[in-house]
């Protein structure tokens, strides 16, 4: 089992209607990764979609990924591509509901946005994940 010291949040920065696939065939193909950049993405309905165990590193977050967990919902921004907490209901409970699970599997792991971790200059997850998520 790896490391686990941090558990990110992430937003897709996409359109609540991207297709999981979409978002792969850019990883892939447009930023040539080998790997997912999430263990999870949440979609509108709640739904978890696991794209890699937790025991394999995704790509979330530059110099960070070996000893994190990170987990996504779908949407983070506008009609117009700007920054805005767009989550569900539904995403909110299965977010909060993975992040109890893992914070519980790894009880010294720190939660927190993507925008969070040092030289990153990004909204993601376009909200404050480390105040929304500080009492699990």
């Amino acid at each position: 089992m790896r490391n686990i010291k941090y558990i990110a949040v992430h937003c897709t920065a996409t359109s609540q209607k991207t297709s999981i696939s979409a978002i792969q065939s850019y990883w892939k193909n447009q930023l040539g990764w080998k790997m997912p950049g999430y263990h999870f993405i949440i979609l509108p309905d709640g739904t978890e979609a696991q794209l890699l165990p937790i025991e394999e590193t995704s790509n979330g977050v530059k110099g960070f990924n070996s000893n994190l967990i990170n987990i996504a919902y779908l949407g983070g921004v506008d009609s117009n591509n700007k920054p805005f907490d767009n989550r569900t209901p539904n995403q909110k409970i299965t977010l909060l509901k993975l992040l109890k699970k893992y914070k519980n599997q790894f009880p010294t792991a720190i939660i927190q946005g993507h925008k969070d971790f040092p030289n990153v200059s990004k909204a993601c997850p376009s909200f404050d994940a480390k105040k929304e998520y500080k009492n699990i």
